[in-house]
């Protein structure tokens, strides 16, 4: 899969940089194309001359040409950062700093390596690593973060044993693991590019008054995987979402809405020519008949509060009922007989895939980074393994497209 892939390996200051030797020589076993810059202080860590030896290629490190530089002639006056950013198809920075993430989060590039990430045209992941209590350091996540926001590929840190000694996160993603993130990213890159895709994520709100509402417990994450997913791999991608406490790439259309009318009135506004629309979102079932206009006072309510419910707009009824060309996908998050649940909502709901997993079971369902899911067509039900949202994402696109090209 990595034969003839032109990859460019940053490497910075960091004692997990000694992993970049057995990094390197398993891209070039898998016949990568392998060229690498290193910041000055990673040469404390590893040798340049032993990556060189590695990956058949010349070692960068330094802005300026060493030596007498007197004569001007001597300069080099090459573009050698902006050559390697062209010349790229992915460039992987491993291990990355806390230092490092923080200059390209601001833009600077005070060694070779920052200046080529400034030059770069294709994608960037990045592999951090750092002690625990640097990589829990609320600026060293918010860098890390807004790297994700930009549209880098972030390969988590995993937990374990530390250079400090401690035990905690931080630890650099071993090389295997890099190598199949690297082959992922060339399996699906840009493979849904032309598909455009609606998501909805999130809760809905239904107010009792102008400050009260009932709710339910989703914190969007699915939905935000999903569109992250999605937009990496070349889609068109519209978020709907309601009120949630995440962020969302610059190159995703976002859409926020409170109650389920918003929601649905969103997405009759965007579903023209649209390939998949997928309803992650948590729509709130019930709503008041009425709303109160103002606040209702305590004093008023005597110990008790009686409200007359309605079912809110079913987004999901009304999809099935009008699909016009695109895949249709729901979630069923159930407590009880998972999978029978599942398939009735997605007969009754005119589904194309249903996405079904289980409130109950640790590491799946609301609030969670992680998802246990099962793929359920009208023909088959395919149980995945604990995952992170981000891969039951991706997951799921697979699902969705191979279903619509047979």
């Amino acid at each position: 899969m990595l034969k003839g892939k032109k990859i460019l390996l940053g490497i910075s200051g960091g004692i997990a940089a000694y992993k970049c030797c057995y990094l390197v020589r398993m891209l070039v076993k898998e016949g990568a194309d392998v060229r690498v810059v290193m910041t000055p202080s990673s040469v404390n860590f590893v040798s340049p001359v032993t990556l060189a030896a590695l990956s058949k290629n010349k070692v960068t490190i330094n802005m300026f040409p060493e030596g007498d530089v007197s004569n001007a002639e001597t300069i080099d006056t090459s573009t050698w950062h902006v050559d390697l950013g062209l010349w790229a198809d992915l460039f992987v920075i491993a291990p990355a700093t806390a230092n490092t993430i923080g200059k390209i989060v601001q833009g600077i590039s005070d060694n070779f390596l920052l200046t080529a990430v400034c030059a770069a045209k294709c994608d960037i992941i990045i592999a951090p690593t750092m002690d625990d209590d640097m990589y829990k350091n609320s600026t060293t996540q918010e860098n890390i973060l807004k790297l994700s926001q930009k549209g880098f590929r972030i390969i988590e840190p995993t937990e374990g044993e530390l250079a400090s000694g401690i035990h905690g996160m931080g630890r650099m993603a071993e090389p295997e693991e890099i190598v199949t993130n690297i082959k992922k990213y060339f399996e699906r890159s840009k493979d849904l590019k032309g598909k455009k895709i609606l998501i909805t994520a999130g809760p809905t709100r239904e107010y009792i008054d102008p400050v009260r509402f009932i709710s339910n417990g989703s914190t969007g994450k699915m939905g935000f995987q999903l569109a992250k997913a999605a937009e990496e791999r070349g889609a068109d991608v519209t978020l709907i979402t309601g009120p949630v406490d995440l962020t969302s790439s610059e190159n995703i259309k976002r859409i926020d809405v409170l109650t389920a009318d918003e929601m649905l009135d969103a997405v009759k506004n965007n579903i023209s020519k649209t390939d998949a629309v997928i309803m992650t979102a948590a729509v709130e079932d019930l709503k008041p008949v009425s709303m109160s206009s103002s606040k209702i006072k305590k004093e008023k309510l005597n110990g008790k509060l009686d409200l007359e419910m309605e079912m809110s707009v079913d987004i999901l009824k009304y999809l099935g009922e009008n699909k016009n060309g695109f895949m249709l996908v729901g979630f069923a998050l159930e407590t009880d007989n998972e999978i029978e649940n599942a398939k009735k909502k997605l007969v009754s709901k005119n589904l194309d895939l249903i996405v079904s997993n289980n409130a109950k079971i640790e590491g799946a369902g609301f609030g969670s980074d992680t998802n246990i899911i099962t793929l359920i067509t009208k023909d088959k039900a395919e149980k995945l393994e604990k995952m992170s949202k981000y891969d039951a994402g991706n997951k799921i696109l697979d699902k969705i497209f191979s279903i619509n090209t047979k």
